[in-house]
């Protein structure tokens, strides 16, 4: 069977996004070129993450790849379709003109939205579409973000519509400043990848007697002169799909770290987020063992943090991925716990060995009492089910009295230590150990 090329989508078919901007500058020189019109509709699934949680990732990619026929049967056959991002489409439609295009979309919505089976269940997905014609002179990364920008304003109006650019409301300098922001994170985050500009900081986890529970790996990105805060650059490393090849760096990076302290002669757990991405992919348990292989690292010293629907997702290659990280022996906990879709029901079937309570839960302490109840109800069930139970973001010296009352059995936050770069981390353990009674 021959190779699938690497600018195509396995699951549709489609163009990827690096095919597709590709295949979008050869569409805007074409048109150009004959004088001819050249149309771009961008399409978002509304409400996507809710049909991955509900779901799961097979789920998810049964209904993209329905959706996928739908639009490749809708659409000229000239037409170049490209899977943008998870639940993003891109149609490039050449010798369009606006009125037809405009057509042509509305028809495209009614399409998408005819009810699809799954899971002995019929619904009906929706989607926010943004539309856009190329201008004179314009380049195909303006023409695409165009379309995009007209796509969040259609999402932004409630879904399941058609925005033509020029209609969105943010329009002018700052319209193309926020679009073309992210494809310079994006641009960044390549850069810092092949320079060695990312880092990653550590922030100890204390428990209530004093002891260091682990150390987690937090990310960073200094650029010259700069620092790229993870709250920008994390979200487009996973729309892009980047966040894959950053979370095997961290892996690594983090095991080499736990290696480094051990021969330091202050051994302690380094925590290492996982993303959605990577624990859907194939290469997530042979990353897992080159880290462990590579740094020459005890499994008990690496502890991996995935969110609470991870866990529920049912399909094969995430399950296989959960299985071969608890077989490895390497740690797991549940991270920001109690944030969304999170059930105590689900808590006997997960196989995690710690447990770390949202910050939302902390910050209203100890004024809210209502959250205190929750805290130390959850404290005692993680007890009970053998979980060591975190608490996460304890600033201040109330927090902190308040989750010792509650009982949890560690705490993370600025009031113990901010994130800080690996020397100053082994530096702050030394200085613990050195005192410790």
């Amino acid at each position: 069977m021959p190779a699938t090329p690497p600018d195509i989508d396995l699951t549709t078919g489609f163009l990827n996004r690096s095919g597709g901007v590709h295949a979008a500058a050869r569409a805007v020189a074409d048109a150009e070129a004959k004088g001819a019109a050249l149309a771009v509709l961008w399409l978002d699934i509304d409400r996507f993450r809710q049909i991955n949680e509900s779901f799961g990732h097979v789920g998810g990619d049964h209904i993209i790849a329905q959706l996928a026929t739908r639009l490749r049967l809708a659409l000229r056959s000239d037409s170049v379709l490209v899977r943008m991002g998870s639940d993003e489409f891109v149609a490039l439609i050449p010798s369009l003109q606006l009125p037809m295009a405009t057509r042509i979309g509305v028809m495209l919505l009614a399409e998408i939205e005819r009810p699809l089976a799954i899971d002995n269940l019929l619904m009906r997905p929706s989607a926010s579409m943004g539309l856009a014609v190329l201008e004179a002179g314009e380049d195909a990364l303006s023409l695409l973000e165009r379309a995009d920008r007209a796509m969040i304003e259609a999402k932004r109006r409630g879904g399941n519509q058609l925005i033509i650019s020029g209609d969105e409301r943010l329009t002018g300098r700052l319209g193309v400043q926020l679009a073309r922001e992210e494809l310079a994170i994006e641009a960044d985050l390549h850069s810092a990848l092949e320079s060695g500009c990312l880092t990653l900081e550590y922030q100890p986890l204390v428990g209530i007697d004093g002891r260091i529970e682990a150390v987690e790996a937090l990310m960073r990105c200094d650029l010259p002169g700069r620092r790229l805060l993870p709250g920008k650059f994390i979200p487009v490393a996973e729309k892009t799909g980047m966040i894959v090849r950053l979370g095997e760096w961290s892996l690594l990076q983090g095991a080499q770290f736990a290696a480094r302290l051990r021969d330091e002669g202050v051994p302690t757990k380094v925590a290492i987020n996982v993303s959605r991405a990577q624990l859907t992919s194939r290469n997530f348990a042979p990353a897992l063992q080159a880290a462990l292989i590579c740094a020459n690292v005890a499994p008990a010293l690496i502890e991996l943090e995935f969110t609470e629907s991870l866990f529920l997702d049912l399909s094969d290659i995430v399950q296989a991925n959960l299985r071969s990280t608890w077989l490895a022996e390497v740690g797991i906990a549940i991270d920001d716990f109690g944030y969304g879709y999170s059930s105590l029901s689900n808590l006997k079937d997960l196989p995690a060995s710690k447990l770390k309570l949202d910050s939302s839960f902390i910050k209203v302490l100890p004024e809210d009492r209502r959250a205190y109840a929750v805290v130390k109800a959850m404290a005692m069930l993680g007890r009970e089910l053998g979980m060591t139970v975190i608490a996460e973001g304890v600033e201040t010296a109330a927090q902190q009295a308040a989750v010792e009352g509650a009982a949890v059995d560690a705490v993370q936050g600025f009031f113990h230590a901010r994130p800080m770069p690996e020397e100053a981390m082994l530096a702050w353990l030394k200085e613990r150990t050195t005192h410790a009674p």
